[in-house]
């Protein structure tokens, strides 16, 4: 157990070694020497308090020496407006996307209003995704539709943010295919968790984890977008898992889409291998046009910056032009969202 004064030098340690590697926000991401103006669509808020305990501990195990001396510490400062452009500056990367979150049951809430306050904290470089709580369905669905109604009208709220297996959810059930009504009408598209969790009071089974189960609410909601974040990957062995259902998914629907966040990290993917492969099946599959960015960040100092570059050395490898990096890094996510980069 760290006492106040060590868990106050651990923190320090660590964001000195952060900023002394970060003295210039530079904003334009580097392809084979040509400039993309890049966009993480998966960047996490909140509070380290409102994390369950068994979160709080999966999370920290992401953490590499020093930041897992003082997790909690390191996070809250990580998860503030401040610390997610600074993160976004390292990477050089333009712009963010934060997410709500509503799952009680494992990785706790993020509101909607802390995702729209530091969206209106930093509006030239964050937008956000919106949810809403699905755990009294029964009762409150009508109501928690109205809240998400009013979270998507705020500025720069430009989509929806699910979890099945988080919110303890069927992707088949129909009674929550009005939110995908609500997300298509308001031209707002969904960005929905694929693949199982490691994190403990998540549902594994198929139905909540396996984008299959979301080709019919796909087929019968023409007109929202779904965003299949993850790509299916299974983050217990540490396998792409759902990867190829997710990639016939895209190329059957028109309003499919696949971000790979997460997946490349250095926990599920030290030596890249996984992400060359993800970028090269997406290639083959002649998908490019349908991947949007996300690292799933902004974890520990440094993390977006990372993944930022495993990608792109999995781009070099797979041979994408500048222009199809371009598209994944940035291009498809101003098309599909309807907003600036």
């Amino acid at each position: 157990m760290m006492n106040g004064t060590t868990r106050s030098l651990a923190t320090v340690v660590a964001l000195a070694l952060v900023f002394s590697a970060c003295d210039d926000k530079v904003t334009d991401f580097l392809y084979e020497g040509e400039v993309i103006q890049a966009v993480d669509m998966h960047l996490h808020v909140g509070e380290w308090s409102q994390i369950p305990p068994p979160a709080q501990e999966e999370l920290a195990n992401n953490f590499p020496f020093p930041f897992n001396l003082d997790p909690g510490g390191l996070a809250e400062d990580q998860l503030t407006t401040e610390g997610i452009v600074a993160e976004l500056d390292k990477a050089n990367l333009r712009r963010g996307v934060v997410l709500a979150v509503y799952a009680p049951h494992s990785v706790g809430i993020a509101t909607n209003e802390q995702a729209i306050k530091q969206v209106s904290e930093a509006p030239d470089r964050l937008y956000g995704l919106a949810s809403l709580r699905v755990d009294r369905w029964e009762t409150d669905a009508a109501a928690e539709l109205a809240l998400l109604e009013d979270a998507l009208s705020k500025p720069g709220m430009i989509g929806v943010k699910m979890a099945h297996v988080h919110m303890h959810i069927r992707m088949d059930d129909p009674r929550y295919y009005s939110i995908y009504e609500v997300a298509g009408r308001m031209g707002k598209p969904l960005y929905l968790h694929t693949g199982n969790s490691p994190f403990v009071g998540t549902l594994e089974s198929a139905p909540y984890a396996d984008p299959a189960y979301l080709e019919e609410a796909i087929r019968t909601h023409p007109e929202a977008t779904f965003i299949l974040g993850h790509m299916g990957f299974d983050f217990i062995n540490r396998t792409l898992g759902d990867l190829e259902t997710c990639l016939t998914l895209a190329k059957r629907y028109p309003n499919v889409f696949l971000e790979p966040s997460a997946l490349g990290s250095n926990r599920s993917d030290p030596e890249g291998e996984k992400m060359r492969h993800v970028m090269n099946r997406v290639k083959e599959m002649g998908l490019i046009d349908r991947v949007i960015y996300g690292s799933d960040g902004p974890q520990f100092p440094g993390f977006l910056q990372s993944y930022a570059g495993k990608a792109r050395d999995a781009m070099v490898a797979a041979n994408y032009t500048t222009a199809e990096a371009d598209l994944v890094m940035g291009g498809n996510f101003e098309r599909v969202f309807g907003v600036k980069r």
